[in-house]
């Protein structure tokens, strides 16, 4: 019901005000709030296929709207995320070795890491937040961000286009695939902490 409810609001919200609607959700979504890119794309791809919108112009707007997303969550990482976890992290079995870990892991690995990670669901939403707090380059964020947001915003798009009136149902398949996805990061979490202990 939520679903169908948030559904209806996007599509209006980018049959209202077209390309700018695409890239202030797609900004919203990159920037960890509850904008699902999973709805916005695939309803601009149907949009291609009735002529409104152009499929390449529309996938650079989406992946514009994630590199603007991620910038802002990565300042909310550097200058919040930091003194939070500085402060509280102990609450966390978080402490400053695990910091200069997460600075040392971004500067060896955070170019894959941040590519790599635009193309999965749930993880391209929140990358950013880590990257702020482990000081990784904005420069370097923003490049591969948008980069690697691109094919993701072009193939949602893309089957939104193919599948013209139609394109409600490849939510169905995303929904299940988020499902997956945040159970796998659980499995990780609960490792990590069983790891730590």
């Amino acid at each position: 019901m939520i679903a169908e409810l948030l559904s209806d609001y996007i599509t209006q919200f980018i049959s209202s005000i077209g390309y700018a609607g695409v890239f202030i959700l797609m900004t919203l979504e990159s920037a960890a709030l509850p904008v699902p890119s999973e709805v916005v794309m695939p309803f601009a791809g149907y949009l291609t296929y009735l002529g409104t919108f152009d499929l390449f112009l529309i996938s650079f707007v989406g992946a514009a709207g994630c590199m603007t997303g991620s910038i802002l969550s990565y300042i909310i990482g550097l200058k919040g995320g930091r003194p939070f976890l500085i402060k509280y992290g102990k609450y966390f079995f978080f402490d400053h070795n695990h910091l200069e870990l997460a600075e040392r892991w971004f500067n060896k690995y955070g170019d894959k890491a941040i590519f790599f990670s635009r193309l999965l669901p749930v993880v391209r939403t929140f990358i950013s937040l880590p990257a702020g707090i482990g000081k990784y380059d904005l420069r370097k964020l923003a490049l591969y961000s948008f980069f690697g947001s691109l094919p993701w915003c072009f193939g949602l798009a893309y089957v939104g286009f193919r599948l013209g009136p139609y394109w409600k149902n490849i939510i169905r398949f995303f929904n299940s695939l988020d499902i997956i996805v945040v159970a796998v990061i659980i499995l990780f979490a609960v490792y990590f902490w069983k790891f730590k202990r």
